[in-house]
């Protein structure tokens, strides 16, 4: 990430093992991952499935801003992790800032992985 970039958004620090945010709530930003690695898993009955591994340069957290519906999933760091966080009124500003097409495909997108996330 350039310098601009990183003066732009601040920076949160998370340790191996700590929660990021759980599967059903509410959210206020997304995160871009500087350094670590966080693992986003949803819980099925009573086995936990991990969806996926965000390295650095990845986003995660995203979702929730654009429908505002709950996270769908917990995300936890680890290793130790450095997040850059991206607040919501920076996201909306950018969608509201598109094409209504493009505003539609997003929304649609976010709907069609929530719908394969929940079949997991």
């Amino acid at each position: 990430m350039d310098t601009l970039t990183r003066s732009f958004f601040p920076q949160r620090r998370f340790f191996a093992n700590e929660t990021i945010f759980e599967e059903g709530d509410s959210a206020a930003q997304a995160y871009l991952v500087d350094l670590g690695l966080v693992e986003i898993s949803k819980q099925r009955g009573s086995r936990r499935v991990v969806l996926g591994r965000v390295k650095p340069g990845g986003i995660f957290g995203e979702m929730a801003l654009v429908d505002d519906a709950p996270r769908m999933a917990r995300a936890i760091a680890v290793a130790d992790t450095v997040c850059f966080v991206i607040e919501r009124e920076k996201i909306r500003a950018k969608i509201e800032a598109a094409d209504p097409l493009m505003q539609a495909l997003l929304r649609i997108f976010v709907r069609n992985i929530r719908s394969l996330a929940s079949e997991r």
